[in-house]
Formats: structure tokens, sequence, C-alpha cells
């Protein structure tokens, strides 16, 4: 059937499912086609396969394409921008496969099944009695048309089913190597519920095709689908583009992925104050690492773990995926985004900011860049500035006992926060300074002991046990707001009988 070449030269895509938020491993099959047709002049496709009807959701095709879009994976071609070779969803491709799966059944290479679920259930549970792998038997491969007529007009529900060719296909994959598959063993597979509504294994063949995509690459999970698409499109006289199977993302103890460790939304991830090159950055050295560098001076080999996306492209090479799974480090990830935020400038960084968390109205761009200086480099991911600073936008709660350090009575740490009150109060207001502050404070502590001074001063003005020094956090509250949540603590302690 109409058996033409692929002159197009490199087209690669990534074929999501709108049935459930953007994954993290989708965003990484994402990446890797986008940096193989950057590095080789080709483009990149983005097709929504959403011929699961009841399960596929616009809200879904929405997340997909914002989460691409916010991590800067920009497609050539697609359901939004369209191209020459849609339409970019399957759900409006039915006359399309309807054209293919007609070819089929006239050359006999499909036919129309009309058993039922239950003596299929039946069939296959007798193959697993016997200690055999269960495949379809091939009970309507020969029906005749007189009989496939009569069950239609009776109304029996069908599948069309394609006739498996029973021989060896060979996938050459550009990852995992040569692998022969034996297709006797695996049955005619059902490959569509009508004309119109095709199941996966066939829409992905006849999209590939008519899409003129050069190379597939896509997660390992669909290694045992390829030689059965292999055979349907050779069925249907099509080109066979090139497979690459990138490796699974793995827990640290190499077990399946779970959401405990990393298997969640790209939206999540946002949320959660990852920087979107932070992300690339990582995503990219899940199961492929670069050619290392030797510097010219030294003759050292330079250990890198920091790329632009530009730095991606010219040195991705789809032969240095790695076969096996990619254990996902969470540690990494956090270090890799502490890196891209400190590069930020401040008011980078309050943008940045100000897309995962609600900075309160009445708060001065001076005194939040004043708080920014002063936690940023504590700041793994921008989440992180919510739990690090809520202490500067609203007074503190905290347990009356937490003003305690180790035996010292209470009577003596209110005489203490007493003393550093009056101390500050005497301090000219309109100009602190960190080393003003200092020397009201040190005379204190020398003579009634350091822990015994600062502990119930920071306890006072942050309400936590760790936080920064108590005279920066005062520089940022300013002279009424420090006297203020100092008094409030002395009269917490005269609660302590």
């Amino acid at each position: 059937m109409m058996t033409r070449e692929n002159n197009h030269g490199v087209r690669v895509r990534i074929a999501p499912s709108p049935t459930g938020f953007m994954h993290i491993g989708t965003a990484r099959t994402a990446l890797f086609n986008l940096l193989f047709a950057k590095k080789n002049g080709g483009k990149f496709i983005l097709r929504i396969e959403d011929t699961d009807r009841e399960r596929s959701t616009k809200e879904f095709e929405k997340d997909i394409i914002n989460g691409l879009t916010w991590l800067n994976l920009v497609w050539d071609e697609g359901p939004d921008i369209g191209g020459p070779f849609g339409p970019y969803r399957q759900s409006e491709r039915g006359a399309i496969y309807a054209k293919y799966i007609h070819h089929l059944l006239e050359k006999n290479l499909a036919y129309y099944c009309f058993c039922t679920e239950e003596a299929l259930e039946a069939e296959r549970q007798a193959m697993l009695a016997d200690g055999r792998a269960p495949k379809y038997s091939g009970t309507c491969r020969n029906l005749a048309e007189a009989e496939i007529a009569r069950n239609h007009n009776e109304g029996k529900q069908s599948v069309i089913r394609f006739r498996m060719p029973l021989e060896k296909i060979t996938v050459d994959d550009l990852v995992r190597g040569k692998t022969i598959f034996n297709m006797s063993l695996v049955g005619d597979i059902v490959i569509a519920r009508t004309p119109e509504t095709p199941l996966f294994n066939f829409a992905v063949v006849v999209d590939d095709y008519e899409m003129k995509i050069s190379h597939v690459m896509r997660g390992e999970e669909h290694f045992a689908n390829t030689p059965k698409q292999i055979a349907i499109g050779e069925a249907l006289g099509f080109p066979k583009p090139k497979f690459g199977h990138i490796p699974l993302i793995l827990n640290p103890d190499r077990s399946k992925m779970s959401k405990r460790f990393g298997a969640t939304s790209v939206e999540e991830y946002k949320k959660d104050g990852y920087l979107p090159g932070a992300l690339i950055n990582f995503l990219a050295l899940l199961g492929w690492h670069p050619l290392p560098e030797v510097d010219r001076e030294t003759g050292k080999v330079v250990e890198r773990e920091i790329f632009t996306i530009d730095e991606l492209v010219s040195k991705f090479d789809i032969e240095r995926v790695q076969k096996g799974g990619a254990a996902f480090n969470a540690e990494k990830l956090d270090w890799l985004n502490a890196q891209y935020l400190k590069r930020l400038s401040v008011d980078e960084f309050i943008n940045a900011i100000r897309e995962v968390t609600k900075i309160p109205a009445n708060v001065e761009e001076k005194t939040l860049k004043a708080i920014i200086e002063l936690v940023r480099d504590r700041v793994k991911k921008l989440s992180d500035f919510n739990d690090l600073t809520p202490f500067f936008f609203a007074r503190p709660e905290y347990p009356v006992t937490m003003l305690l350090w180790e035996n010292t009575p209470q009577t003596a740490i209110r005489e203490n926060l007493t003393a550093t009150r009056n101390a500050i109060a005497a301090v000219n207001q309109d100009t602190p300074t960190n080393e003003t502050l200092e020397a009201t404070q040190t005379p204190i502590a020398k003579a009634r002991g350091r822990g015994e001074t600062f502990w119930p001063l920071r306890v006072a003005l942050s309400g936590r046990d760790a936080s920064p020094g108590p005279l920066e956090i005062m520089m940022i509250l300013g002279h009424t707001e420090t006297l203020a949540r100092i008094d409030t603590a002395i009269e917490k302690l005269k609660e302590i009988s």
C-alpha cells in the first residue's frame, strides 16, 4: 500500500496520553527527543494520543501542554499550532485510521473477531492451566464472509484483529541493541474496535507513518510493543522508523518508581519551586551522560553537572543513553536547583518566589530583598522560602517552654530578655546596624552567658530553634516590632511558676 520512503529528514515525536497529569518520565522522554531533533537539524512533534475516550480529558491535555511549555520544550508541530501532517490529536484522525483498517481487511491481513470476553477468558485460563503462554487461538481467523455478514446483521459485538505473521522479527534498537522476537508466540492481536476507533498498537503505526516520523524514541515500557508495530507497518508497506527505548526511572533502591521518591507530575515540581532549567538539567542526566571533558591546560578530566540546553544539544548522543534503569536522586535535584537559584539576581529571585508563594502586599520591596539576601543560601527550592521566613511576615506562635535554655531558671531568662530589650531600646532606631546591635548584646552575653542571652532572643523573634541570627532578624523587623516581640516573650515567661 502506497509505500514511500521518508525524505523529510529527522522527525521525532512525543505522544502522551491525556489520561493523567504529565509525569516526570514523560518530560524526560520529551527532552531526549528534542535534544536528538535539534542535534540533527530535525523536527520535534507533539501528538496527543487520546484514543482512550473514557479516560482522556481536555484538562490533562492542557496540563501536558503547560508542562512542556514551562520546561521550554518547544515543539515544531502540534495540536495547538498545527503543521503539515495534522490533525495532531488521535481523536480527530478516525477517517485516516479507517482507510488503513479497510486496506488490511480487504487484503485478508486483518479480520473481524466475534469471540465474547467470557470465551476469551476461559481460553486464557485453559492455556495457563496447560502451562502455555496465553494467546488468541484463532477461532474467528477463517470465518466465511457470509458468517461475518450474518454476525454483523445479528448485532454481535466484534473487534478487528491483525493476522500476525508466524515469523521472527528483529528489533535493532538504538539503546538496547538487537533483539529477536518469535511472533508465532504472540497470536493475532486486536487493533481496533471499529475501523474509526483503533487501539494503540495500530494508531501509533499509522500516525508515525503519516507524520513522517523517522525515529521513535520512547520509554522502555513500550519495547514489547515494538515487534507488533513493525509487523503492522510491514503489512501496510510502511518504511520502518528507527527505534530507541529509554530506560525507566527508578527509586534509589532501584525498585519501580513511587511517588515517595519523585513519581509526581511536572506541575508539582513547578509548585514546589524547582526552576525549569534545573529540572531539565537533572532529567538530561537521568540515564544519559555526555562524553567526559578534558581541561586543555591540565589534561585532567573535568566533571561537569551543570549544562545549558544549548550545551546539552551539542553533547547529546542517543548511543550514550544507558540500557539499565536510572535511579532518581532527589538530593542531586535539590543541589542542582540550588545552583540555579544562586545564579538569579535578587529581582529574578523575587519574581520566581512570587510564582510559588504569596508575599503579603504590605511588605516593602526593600524588606523583601533583605529577607531574600538573608536566607537564599539555604533555599534549595523556592517553596523552602515559605518554611524559612514566615516569622518575618507574622508574629510567631510558640510554647513558652521553648524560651528556656538548658537548666537556666525562667526568672533568669526573663531578666536576660529584659536586659536585652532595654539595651535595644536605647539604640537610635533611625541608624541601627548589626555592629551597633552586637555592641549592645555582647556585654550582656559575657555577663549572663551567650546561650542564656541569644537563645531566648532568637525564639522571641522567630519562634524557632533554627533561624538566621537574632541580630539579622532584628535588622529586618525594625525597632518597634523587635521590642514588641521581646515584650511578648517576657509576658509569656510569667506563665511559668
